[in-house]
């Protein structure tokens, strides 16, 4: 019995797997992205019924701008390589959150919260496209929704989340905020493997440069980002790599990035 499970589990994990865009990765994917939206959509909404947000101000008009170049560059990548299906239901927002915290997220469908504890060390909107591609990638590459397929595996046997949710809605939500970071005090705060992370950085990187923004911007936001630390690291931070291996890995990357650089 035990090894029956083991071998359906197998042919799950095999027949459920796709590949990330620009990296090549495979990644497990169990659930369909209109069921990831939805709750996406419905915990965006709340969070920003929740909190201040800040509307017709210049920071606010930035992150609107920075937000929406960075979107044409994702969806015309996305074109170009035959992916554009992949971004199928996204409603795109863009909206700058007044909070202490030096954060900001994205999550799937194109839903992005800046929050104005991080505009110090963004400086411009240089160092902000830095930052929104950065999330906007961990969105595209579906890093949250491979959090909670692993979750699905490893807490319910890899049942399907329609099962899940009317089975055992209190612990699939509960995976939700895991995979997704939903906190009430934080709001939204992406806890990523280290891998995920510099799988953004290098899509973040591309994705910047594509809309017009010089990645040789990334090393020197992340230094700031660096200085700025007291004590504990800001939240932004929390699970990222150690600052010298982020920056010598995008110096690394910093080649291919430029060749999408055209500037504006």
């Amino acid at each position: 019995m035990k090894y029956n499970r083991l071998l359906l589990l197998l042919i799950l994990f095999i027949a459920a797997c796709q590949t990330v865009p620009i990296t090549g990765r495979q990644q497990l994917s169990l659930i369909p992205s209109s069921q990831i939206m939805s709750m996406s959509f419905t915990s965006y909404n709340e969070f920003l019924s929740e909190h201040t947000v800040i509307k017709d101000t210049e920071d606010a008009r930035m992150v609107k701008r920075v937000g929406t170049r960075i979107q044409a560059a994702v969806e015309r990548y996305f074109s170009a390589n035959n992916l554009s299906d992949r971004l199928k239901g996204y409603k795109w927002e863009f909206n700058l959150v007044d909070s202490e915290e030096v954060n900001a997220w994205c999550m799937p469908g194109g839903k992005v919260v800046i929050y104005t504890g991080i505009l110090p060390t963004t400086k411009d909107e240089k160092g902000l496209a830095v930052v929104m591609g950065h999330e906007v990638a961990h969105a595209v590459a579906e890093h949250g929704d491979e959090r909670m397929s692993q979750g699905l595996i490893a807490q319910m046997g890899g049942v399907a989340l329609s099962t899940a949710l009317s089975q055992q809605p209190a612990q699939t939500a509960n995976l939700f905020m895991k995979a997704y970071g939903v906190g009430t005090q934080v709001g939204v705060l992406l806890p990523y493997g280290r891998l995920q992370e510099s799988e953004s950085d290098h899509l973040g990187l591309i994705f910047m440069a594509m809309a017009g923004y010089d990645p040789r911007e990334a090393p020197e936001f992340w230094k700031r980002m660096s200085a700025g630390k007291k004590g504990a690291p800001p939240e932004f931070l929390s699970t990222h790599p150690a600052d010298e291996t982020r920056i010598n890995n995008i110096q690394k990357l910093m080649p291919e990035a430029l060749t999408y650089y055209r500037k504006r």
